[in-house]
C-alpha cells in the first residue's frame, strides 16, 4: 500500500460508489449496511441498498468492511518549521493518510513559534503545497509559549488559526489565563490547554506510585494535573469561555470536568490513545518510547478513562503525535524527551477498545470525527450529503504488527513497537481524491 503523490492530489476527483459496506457516521447517528456515493469531491448520497451509480463511476465492493468519515486528529506536533529532521508537514501527512487521518490539527510548538499571522500564513501555504491531507493549525496563546504576554487572538483567528494552545506548555499565571479566556470568548475561539503544573511535576518522569518507586524513578503526582484542571474550570466559568482540556489522564480530572459540565460550564476534554491503551506498567524495562506528558497512569485510571469514552464524558481522542529522534530518545529514561508518534496507529489502537467490548464503535469514532469537527467548526468529520468526501475504508479485523521500519513518520518513537493490532485502513480519500490505497 502506497500513498498517492502530490500530483494525484491535484487531479480531478473521480466519482466513486462504495457499496456493500458497514457505514458508520456518528454525526448522523448512522450505523447501517449500505453505500456511500461520492461525486465531484463531495458526498452525494448515503443510503441502505445503494448499489447503482451513473456510468463512469468507480464501483467499490466493500465486502461488508467499514466506511466512515476520515479521522480528525486534534493534537499533532510536527518539526516544521525548525526541526524538519524529526518530521515535515509532508511526512506527517503521509503517515496520517496511512492511518486514516484526513485532517491534522497542528500545534504551534515550532521554531519559530506560530504566534503571529505571518507564521499562520506560512504554515497554511506550506501545508497546501506539500501535504496530502488537510492541515490546520492552532496558534499560541502566549508569545513564544512563555506564558506571559498574550498573542493577538482576534487577528490570528481571522488569519485561519482554528484554536489557541501553548502546546506542551502550561500557563501557570492565572491572570494571563483569565485574560486569554476572556479575549478568546469575544472571538468564539477555543482555548486548548496542557494541564500539568510544572512545579508539582518537578523532576518527575513517570506516574508517582508503587511502580515508580520500584523502578527508582522520580514520580509525578496526579495532583500536577488536577490542580491545573480545577483552576482552569473555575476560570472558564468566570469568563464564560470555551475551554478544552487537551489531554486528561486521571479519573479525578474527569470527575471535575463532569461536574463542571453539569454546572453548564462550556468545557470539553481530550485524551491520547496512549492513555487509553497503556498504563504505567508498560514502562517496564525503562522504555523511553513510553515516556510521555502527562505520564501513563495506573490501570485504575486507564480503565476509568475508557469508561469515560463509553459514557460520552470524554469528547476527543487524539494521537498526540510527537516525533522525537534518537538524539532525544536514546537516553536513560529520566533524561529522554517526552513524546510518541501515533498518526499511523491511532485508529488501530482505538479499535482495541471496540474489539475488547469496552466501547461501541460509533462512540469511539465520534471522538475522532464529529466531536472535534463540532468543537473547531470544521465542515469535515461526517458523511452528510454535500459535505467534502473525506472518508476511509477500513478492514476492522485485518491483523497486522507494528514494525518500526514500516512507519512513514520520519521519527520512529512508537509506544506500540512490535504490538499486534486488528484493524487497518485500506483506502483514504480527501475531497474525493484517493490519497492512500
Amino acid at each position: 500500500m502506497t500513498p498517492a503523490g502530490s500530483q494525484a492530489n491535484r487531479e480531478l476527483p473521480r466519482d466513486t460508489l462504495f457499496y456493500n459496506a458497514r457505514v458508520v457516521d456518528p454525526a448522523q447517528d448512522i450505523d447501517m449496511h449500505g453505500g456511500v456515493l461520492v461525486q465531484k469531491g463531495a458526498v452525494a448520497a448515503i443510503e441502505e441498498n445503494l448499489t447503482e451509480a451513473p456510468e463512469g463511476t468507480e464501483l467499490v465492493d466493500c465486502g461488508g468492511k467499514l466506511v466512515c468519515p476520515g479521522l480528525i486528529d486534534m493534537r499533532v506536533f510536527t518539526g516544521e518549521p525548525g526541526a524538519e529532521h524529526r518530521e515535515t508537514l509532508a511526512s506527517a501527512s503521509r503517515a496520517a493518510a496511512a492511518g486514516g487521518v484526513t485532517t491534522m490539527i497542528c500545534m504551534p510548538d515550532t521554531d519559530p513559534v506560530i504566534d503571529d499571522i505571518a507564521l499562520v500564513d506560512y504554515f497554511m501555504r506550506r501545508a497546501r503545497d506539500t501535504a496530502i491531507v488537510r492541515l490546520k493549525t492552532m496558534a499560541a496563546i502566549t508569545r513564544g509559549l512563555r506564558g506571559k504576554e498574550m498573542t493577538e487572538i482576534g487577528l490570528l483567528s481571522a488569519a485561519g488559526a482554528v484554536g489557541f494552545t501553548d502546546g506542551r506548555n502550561t500557563i501557570t499565571n492565572s491572570q494571563v489565563m483569565r485574560n486569554a479566556m476572556t479575549y478568546a470568548r469575544d472571538f468564539d475561539a477555543v482555548i486548548a490547554h496542557h494541564t500539568e503544573d510544572p512545579d508539582l511535576k518537578g523532576n518527575g518522569v513517570m506516574n508517582e506510585g508503587e511502580t515508580s518507586a520500584r523502578l527508582g524513578l522520580t514520580g509525578i503526582p496526579i495532583e500536577a494535573e488536577t490542580v491545573i484542571v480545577e483552576r482552569d474550570l473555575h476560570l472558564a466559568d468566570l469568563t464564560s469561555s470555551r475551554y478544552h482540556a487537551a489531554q486528561v489522564s486521571a479519573e479525578k480530572s474527569l470527575d471535575a470536568i463532569t461536574r463542571a459540565k453539569n454546572r453548564g460550564v462550556s468545557v470539553t476534554c481530550g485524551i491520547s490513545i496512549n492513555h487509553l491503551c497503556l498504563n504505567e506498567h508498560d514502562v517496564g524495562g525503562y522504555r523511553t518510547f513510553l515516556k510521555m506528558s502527562p505520564p501513563l497512569r495506573a490501570e485504575a485510571d486507564r480503565a476509568a478513562m475508557v469508561q469515560g469514552v463509553s459514557d460520552g464524558l470524554i469528547d476527543i481522542i487524539v494521537s498526540s503525535h510527537d516525533p522525537q529522534d534518537v538524539e532525544t530518545k536514546r537516553h536513560p529514561f529520566a533524561e529522554a524527551a517526552d513524546g510518541a508518534v501515533g498518526l499511523e496507529t491511532l485508529l488501530a489502537a482505538a479499535l482495541r477498545l471496540v474489539h475488547s467490548g469496552d466501547c461501541d464503535l460509533k462512540d469511539v469514532l465520534a471522538c475522532m470525527t464529529s466531536n472535534p469537527a463540532a468543537l473547531l467548526g470544521l465542515e469535515t468529520g461526517n458523511l452528510k450529503p454535500g459535505s467534502p468526501a473525506d472518508l476511509i475504508l477500513v478492514d476492522a479485523d485485518a491483523p497486522w504488527a507494528v514494525e518500526e521500519r514500516d512507519l512513514r513518520s520520519r521519527s520512529k518513537n512508537t509506544p506500540f513497537e512490535g504490538d499486534r493490532f486488528l484493524g487497518r485502513v485500506l483506502r483514504t480519500m480527501v475531497a474525493g481524491r484517493t490519497i492512500y490505497e
